[in-house]
């Protein structure tokens, strides 16, 4: 028999203050939440003001700026202690597991499971890019999946139709008994009730796929009774179909277990227009050049009015202590805000760097870099790196791309370059485009065509990488004459 015992234990722990948790907030939010959340901080804080940019001179900031310095108290001034506890909280948080766990070996393939999940940004498959997915690998002629691909286009986020087929014909100079056909194949797709018309259709289509024939009692009440079912009138319903209410209450039950809306599992389409954070591009003397795209955020300053009224003693024990603390959460915004801004220019300076290739020639110049080298580099934690390129975007020379497309592994070539992941499948895709179609290339031959440019890489990757580049296998992507 095992005897209870209480037992007292110390343990020092650091604890995220309110205003580290903002500081935390503003560092890793993307372009358009940064200024919800900044307005919504100016409505929340009276101390707090917008600076219009076109009321105010540099000197005037200059000035601002100096006296913001002198009218600091201790209690007042923010330095880079309270920033970077946020990194030894991350640092604890690394040797609490390491204590924890001192047991166990800390393996490459452990380092490297740990560098993948700094450096994912984890999103959900669209609709969309589901139904694509699906076409790709469907056995039909190309006329037909080109006629699929506009119908997807064609639906709602519930995945029902939203045009008629004579429309959708119309509108792709496509012939309508294609459209027809297509539009039968869709309703095939996964998820059940994909491609109907409307909430009826869809609800029968998905009895149909679970085997119910069309005399059975649900697919009835659908088809010839949908109004009375909506309102539950079994009553009615029972003296109709002459079937007994027990029998209809359980149809019922059978129709109310199916999904009404099958497209809204999933994500939003992620095919939006993104605001980037930073532009690197080259000035007029073939220089390298770092834009902060700034116009977003509100330019704030603390209340002159305000500091006034706490440089005065008329104020009551509570009014001050009332402004001091507007006053310090006031600051402290703006302090998290520049440190943000600096941080992103920092991480760009040394992206600009490592990947100066990628910059001046493109994606197949891409090198491998982690997020650990670059918080080296910049003198914070990994994390930190990773709360500040979460959903952040740089637009290049060759177009505009997620701050964590630059971090990649990869791979060494016989001549000790490195190449990134991301080159080689770009690598792959160009001699997919560039094979014979009556001749396609196997994952095997395309692991020795990369031989031949001193790429040493498993057949079984190749396989993994043309499918997470949505490119079919090679007897699904032969064609003939």
């Amino acid at each position: 028999m095992c005897a209870q015992e209480f037992q007292q234990s110390q343990k020092q722990t650091q604890v995220l203050a309110p205003q580290l948790r903002n500081s935390l907030k503003i560092l890793q939010a993307p372009a358009t939440e940064l200024r919800t959340t900044i307005l919504g901080e100016l409505q929340n804080n009276p101390l707090l003001e917008e600076l219009p940019l076109d009321s105010i001179s540099v000197e005037d900031l200059s000035q601002n700026k100096d006296e913001d310095r002198a009218n600091e108290s201790d209690e007042l001034n923010f330095d880079a202690e309270d920033f970077s506890a946020l990194d030894r909280i991350g640092e604890d948080l690394r040797q609490q597991f390491a204590e924890e766990n001192s047991g166990q070996s800390f393996s490459t393939e452990d380092e490297a499971r740990r560098e993948h999940f700094l450096n994912s940004l984890v999103t959900d498959t669209s609709l969309q890019q589901h139904l694509i997915q699906q076409a790709e690998l469907t056995n039909c002629p190309e006329s037909e999946r080109e006629a699929l691909l506009y119908l997807r286009g064609s639906l709602d986020d519930h995945g029902f139709l939203t045009e008629s087929l004579s429309n959708c014909a119309l509108q792709s100079r496509l012939p309508l008994g294609l459209m027809q056909t297509a539009a039968e194949l869709l309703k095939t797709f996964d998820p059940p009730g994909i491609g109907t018309t409307d909430l009826q259709d869809c609800l029968d289509t998905q009895l149909a796929r679970l085997g119910e024939n069309p005399d059975s009692l649900s697919r009835r009440i659908l088809r010839e009774h949908f109004k009375l079912l909506v309102r539950r009138r079994i009553q009615e319903l029972a003296r109709l179909t002459n079937a007994k209410p027990d029998e209809i209450q359980d149809a019922i039950a059978r129709i109310g277990r199916l999904d009404p809306a099958p497209g809204k599992r999933f994500a939003p389409d992620s095919n939006t227009v993104v605001d980037p954070d930073v532009t690197v591009f080259l000035d007029e003397y073939d220089q390298w050049q770092i834009h902060l795209h700034n116009d977003y955020i509100p330019k704030l300053r603390i209340n002159s009015t305000y500091k006034a009224m706490l440089a005065k003693s008329t104020l009551s024990k509570s009014e001050k202590e009332f402004l001091l603390e507007r006053l310090r959460s006031g600051k402290f915004l703006i302090n998290s805000i520049e440190q943000r801004q600096q941080t992103i220019e920092r991480i760009t300076r040394e992206l600009l760097l490592h990947q100066r290739e990628f910059f001046e020639e493109g994606v197949s110049k891409l090198r491998p870099l982690t997020m650990n080298t670059v918080a080296q580099a910049v003198g914070v934690h990994e994390t930190t790196i990773s709360r500040a390129t979460a959903n952040k975007y740089i637009r290049t020379p060759h177009g505009t791309f997620p701050f964590k497309y630059f971090f990649t592994t990869g791979y060494k070539s016989a001549t000790g370059d490195a190449v990134s992941n991301k080159s080689v499948q770009d690598m792959i895709a160009q001699l997919i485009e560039d094979e014979n179609p009556a001749k396609p290339l196997s994952d095997q031959a395309i692991v020795n065509l990369l031989q031949e440019k001193d790429i040493k890489i498993a057949r079984r990757t190749v396989a993994k990488y043309r499918e997470a580049l949505g490119i079919l296998a090679t007897n699904l992507r032969r064609r003939y004459d």
